[in-house]
């Protein structure tokens, strides 16, 4: 396992501003590097799809223009937003801000981890303590939260959406939620439930995806209502693994469907749907195509938490699908990282 004496200088990769650029209208992630660019790889499939008209492309070029720009400003505008939260704004469950307790996490959750770090353990083992959504796809679902905690959590992500602070989206596909590094959330409550918790547990379930070499995160909250964000398009994670918490509120449908690992969303025939259960974690790989249904009453809000090794993306970027060009960024960036960790026995990642 990589060890906390392990590199902390995180990068990104420069393909962030050109590949996996997301246009909602047409349901499509494109790459961007210019008008020709575009026109002679997603020409046929945009005009299947609704961009007909000279209007209609020129329309899609000023968005893909300024999407691009908006990924070149997003560190400084972030780093921006973090530090004028951090001075202004007011908790309203400031407990949440402490360091994450045991008492926070679901009793099955606690007992898998533990398990997980025991002599001995193994995956035969660990697979008796959690539900398997699908073992060909290797799905699994656990209580993460107690409800209690849940509920101050949501509380708080409630208080902050209604305040003036300002608020980044979480990607380019879900426009209403909260990003946890802005709110100040990653260092008490999600790095150590990488670290301590969910570590050992994807070390067991997929080690050959880097699930022992887990160094960073990217965590968000996202939002799902009517008349907001109510559906979730075909695509891929930026992480090696995921885990996505379902916190609240009540709600009817929204539930998540798979395809099959790295396979095209126009591919996608017979999906595989998992309903969300309050307090619930679902695990899966981040190449696994997936998406949400639409939303059918209430609200409902997940925590969703990118699990990186750098050990397994510094040889091959995810988005880009080459050896990643490396760009300095702060915090965790995308996960890549200059040099290797020391402990990391490269012949166990492949």
């Amino acid at each position: 396992m990589a060890t906390a004496g392990g590199p902390r200088r995180f990068c990104r990769c420069a393909c962030f501003c050109s590949e996996n650029l997301y246009v909602a209208r047409y349901r499509l992630h494109v790459r961007f590097r210019g008008e020709e660019q575009l026109r002679r790889d997603f020409g046929p499939i945009l005009r299947s799809r609704g961009c007909v008209s000279p209007q209609d492309f020129q329309q899609l070029l000023a968005e893909l223009e300024e999407e691009v720009e908006r990924r070149q400003r997003l560190g400084q505008e972030a780093a921006a937003r973090k530090a004028l939260i951090a001075r202004s704004y007011h908790p309203v469950r400031p407990h949440i801000y402490n360091t994450l307790q045991d008492e926070a996490l679901a009793p099955e959750f606690l007992a898998a981890a533990e398990y997980s770090t025991s002599p001995g353990a193994d995956l035969e083992g660990l697979l008796q303590r959690l539900e398997t959504v699908s073992g060909e796809k290797r799905i699994y679902r656990l209580p993460v939260f107690t409800a209690p905690f849940c509920q101050a959590l949501l509380e708080e992500l409630e208080h902050f959406e209604h305040s003036d602070m300002p608020k980044g989206r979480p990607n380019t596909m879900n426009n209403y939620g909260v990003l946890l590094h802005e709110l100040g959330l990653d260092e008490p409550l999600v790095t150590p439930l990488r670290e301590r918790f969910l570590q050992p547990l994807m070390a067991l379930l997929y080690p050959d995806c880097g699930g022992g070499w887990l160094d960073s995160h990217r965590a968000f909250v996202v939002k799902y209502a009517p008349g907001q964000d109510h559906e979730l398009g075909c695509h891929y994670d930026n992480a090696e693994l995921t885990l996505n918490v379902a916190l609240g509120k009540a709600f009817t449908g929204g539930a998540l469907y798979f395809g099959d690992l790295f396979q095209a969303p126009s591919a996608l025939a017979r999906p595989l749907e998992v309903e969300h259960v309050v307090g619930r974690g679902i695990l899966h790989r981040g190449g696994q195509l997936h998406g949400a249904r639409p939303l059918g009453t209430g609200e409902r809000w997940n925590l969703v938490v990118w699990l990186r090794a750098s050990a397994v993306r510094n040889r091959l970027c995810p988005m880009c699908c080459r050896k990643p060009d490396l760009v300095d960024d702060d915090g965790f960036g995308d996960g890549f990282t200059r040099e290797e960790p020391t402990t990391v026995d490269a012949c166990a990642l492949t």
